[in-house]
């Protein structure tokens, strides 16, 4: 379970068999004080991963800075690069998004969205991160 804010824009791309994915960063912050009572906040970037209908909401609805909570699961992808160095990606494979940001054209309240489980587990595996990434 991350709450946090997206780092980009989504990326969405759809596959064969017309199923979205959707690819973004997402920073979650945690504040605390050190024992001088100095107030000090830590970031961390997470990829998530959307498939087919959260994908597709992704698309639409959030953007660079959208404040989401996800829940999903750790997935560890590895590959060869053109060196032939091992590389490993991990990343949340979200089952569930709330929208966080407030409606601007009415109440506000969270939109929850979930993708069911059956499928998900043989989702396609995607290609090599972009390494353009800041993580």
């Amino acid at each position: 379970m991350l709450i946090g804010n997206l780092g980009k824009d989504p990326d969405v791309q759809v596959l064969e068999g017309n199923i979205a994915v959707a690819k973004f960063s997402l920073a979650t912050t945690e504040t605390f004080k050190d024992r001088a009572g100095k107030l000090i906040s830590q970031t961390e970037w997470h990829t998530v991963v959307l498939w087919r209908g959260l994908a597709e909401l992704a698309q639409k609805y959030l953007h660079k800075g959208s404040l989401v909570y996800i829940e999903g699961r750790l997935r560890t992808r590895s590959w060869e690069d053109k060196e032939g160095n091992k590389k490993f990606a991990t990343e949340v494979v979200g089952d569930n998004l709330i929208m966080l940001d407030k409606r601007s054209d009415g109440p506000s309240h969270p939109h929850i969205h979930h993708e069911g489980l059956e499928g998900n587990s043989d989702s396609p595996t995607l290609g090599e991160p972009s390494e353009d990434l800041p993580f």
